[in-house]
């Protein structure tokens, strides 16, 4: 793969021209950051489980009818995809109280959310990722009124449908954080990732944590174990016979 032609540089991923124009190759690296990139460490096989794991979600919800910006996984780490313009909205969506949202509000911890609660963030490390209505975001011409509806109503299709899938590998979907782009023909697209990193999981039968809070927390040695153990949940042996894993 050509990897010089760099796009862009996230906390966690590297963005590269891809072979046509509207293609971007998506390298997936071992770092973890918390508080806005205050704390960054370097994870093992981070960059492996999570670029494996997204692929996965993003295939499942594809064949749900849901557009999104992959192409295909080349190799581990190494996602090939659509090149997209990324909306400034940081969409998250919540089946269960818990995190920031219980210290904000006075929701009870663990409490479910039934509907789910939709949350959408100004996207801003520069403005700490601010709280969003339709207003401020029509204002700052993010999104149109109709936009926003129709990135509610993905948003919704994505927890029914991630939801029923960690069911059945005996895991809660607690919440979870999607961002949306533009294609070349302006059809909203979802993109970015979908992983333990951008995700609440918890384990059905013991509600043990499987995801990114166990690094917040301090407790680096057990991140890539919860990794390691989504990936033996979801990963079929023919999804590992397809990709040589």
């Amino acid at each position: 793969m050509d990897f010089e032609n760099l796009l862009y540089e996230g906390k966690a991923k590297s963005v590269y021209q891809g072979e046509s124009e509207n293609e971007v190759i998506v390298k997936f690296r071992d770092d973890m950051t918390a508080g806005d990139g205050a704390r960054k460490e370097s994870m093992g096989q981070k960059g492996y489980f999570n670029s494996i794991i997204s692929s996965k979600i993003f295939e499942t919800l594809e064949e749900a009818g849901v557009k999104t910006q992959l192409i295909e996984l080349v190799e581990p780490c190494v996602m090939k995809a659509q090149k997209l313009e990324m909306i400034p909205i940081e969409v998250i969506v919540r089946n269960i109280a818990t995190g920031s949202i219980v210290r904000k509000f006075p929701f009870e911890e663990k409490a479910p959310f039934n509907p789910p609660l939709i949350q959408m963030d100004f996207k801003s490390d520069e403005f700490h990722d601010p709280t969003l209505n339709d207003a401020i975001a029509i204002a700052l011409g993010i999104a149109s009124k109709e936009e926003l509806d129709e990135i509610r109503d993905l948003a919704l299709k994505v927890n029914d449908i991630m939801s029923a899938m960690f069911k059945d590998a005996g895991i809660i979907l607690v919440d979870f954080k999607i961002e949306f782009g533009k294609d070349a023909d302006g059809n909203i697209v979802l993109g970015d990732e979908i992983s333990p990193d951008s995700c609440r999981l918890w384990d059905a039968e013991t509600l043990d944590m499987l995801d990114k809070e166990l690094f917040r927390q301090g407790k680096d040695d057990e991140v890539i174990d919860a990794y390691e153990e989504v990936f033996n949940r979801i990963i079929t042996d023919e999804d590992k016979a397809k990709w040589n894993l």
